[in-house]
């Protein structure tokens, strides 16, 4: 469960928000700046199409229009929804299909079908475009140097990351930039290798590099959510020396590591610091809040948390219901978790079946077989959630 809602705190590796892919993406929107006049048509034909062959078909036609293979959107959105219907023959396809095309001897637009097979898992496939730039007369610099190693973390290939970052620069005659180093340092913690990963941040300064909020909320989440919570302090400090700003990201990651250590009093003063700063909390801080009071028995501190993300307007994350529905039972406080309960199933909110069991087991101890008959039946009637609660008398 920590794995989880840590990974869901920076959003994952292959999000397109994510540092690596930010820019990547920023520096191919660059490299396609004029486009020509889009005609709706044909998009909305590969849009809303539903079969995944006819979606290749028209895709396929489609792309013998100039200003729609300029349109990275309805590729990105293409990719997606084969691989949704694991069609990855299709999306090979599709792409096999640019080299009909003027378009794969310009540099950003092969980074781009690079990075496309990288979201995929067809890493392979990523690799072979990028060995055959050459001989499409297309430049290889760092840009799709980096689209190569962003598919290698992609496809979570992180034993081959360190090998291509040492070797590929001096084939090609290119310096890797901070994006470069930020993707290895990605490819490092994904790997596991922490010591190796913060080691890099001396190696970027003497490459006269300087490491950027990226680089460091790479290094905070590895370190914090997973259990090394002085080494994510240390880069914690550093970052504030070095004056690097600091995002939502740096702090929820923070703020985890504060909970996962029981540090409720420390976790409320970080979280003052949010206003001061200008930081908007979000709905991962208050889970993360909910999760430290609720850890240490603050269950009247975690139910404001609680009150405090329906005020905001966010929709509750199901770990939220995790660790605050067995303290409430924990501390006896049973009303609670039965009115919650009921919110779960009226709001249609995400919760595990194994907790709900627990409040019922917890309801028909303290004499409330009413009350957990009631959550029984809700649970029941729902149509979105499929359990099948036992009361514990039964």
């Amino acid at each position: 469960m920590t794995s989880s809602l840590s990974r869901l705190l920076l959003r994952g590796t292959i999000s397109l928000s994510s540092p690596t892919n930010g820019r990547f993406f920023s520096a191919v929107t660059a490299a396609a700046t004029k486009t020509s006049q889009r005609r709706p048509s044909l998009i909305d034909l590969v849009n809303d199409e539903s079969d995944p062959k006819y979606i290749t078909e028209k895709f396929k036609k489609a792309c013998e229009a100039e200003w729609f293979r300029k349109n990275i959107g309805v590729y990105e959105r293409t990719v997606r929804r084969l691989a949704a219907a694991k069609k990855f023959e299709w999306i090979e396809e599709i792409l096999e299909e640019q080299n009909k095309y003027p378009n794969m001897s310009k540099e950003g637009f092969v980074a781009r079908i690079i990075n496309l097979y990288g979201r995929v898992g067809m890493f392979e496939k990523a690799q072979k475009v990028f060995d055959e730039m050459p001989e499409r007369n297309c430049k290889r610099s760092v840009l799709s140097f980096n689209a190569l190693l962003n598919a290698c973390v992609n496809c979570k290939k992180f034993d081959l990351v360190e090998g291509l970052f040492k070797d590929l620069p001096g084939k090609i005659s290119i310096e890797p930039d901070i994006a470069s180093y930020n993707t290895l340092v990605k490819g490092l913690c994904g790997k596991g290798s922490l010591t190796e990963a913060i080691a890099l941040i001396d190696e970027i300064e003497n490459k006269g590099l300087e490491p950027d909020h990226f680089t460091y909320n790479l290094l905070l989440h590895e370190t914090y959510t997973k259990g090394h919570f002085e080494q994510g302090e240390e880069i914690w400090a550093r970052m504030v020396e070095k004056n690097v700003a600091r995002s939502i990201r740096s702090y929820n990651a923070r703020l985890l590591g504060l909970a996962l250590e029981m540090k409720s009093k420390e976790m409320v003063d970080l979280f003052e610091e949010y206003e001061v700063n200008g930081i908007e909390p979000d709905v991962f801080t208050f889970t993360a809040l909910i999760r430290g009071c609720a850890s240490e028995g603050k269950v009247e501190e975690a139910k404001a948390w609680y009150k405090e993300i329906q005020n905001k307007g966010f929709r509750p994350m199901k770990f939220i219901f995790t660790t605050l529905l067995p303290a409430m039972c924990k501390a006896g406080d049973l009303e609670s978790a039965y009115e919650l309960c009921k919110e779960v199933f009226t709001k249609r909110l995400l919760v595990d079946e194994a907790v709900v069991q627990e409040v019922v087991d917890e309801l028909v101890k303290g004499s409330k077989q009413k009350e957990a008959e009631e959550i029984v039946e809700l649970a029941m009637k729902n149509d979105y959630l499929q359990f099948k609660l036992r009361l514990s008398s039964e």
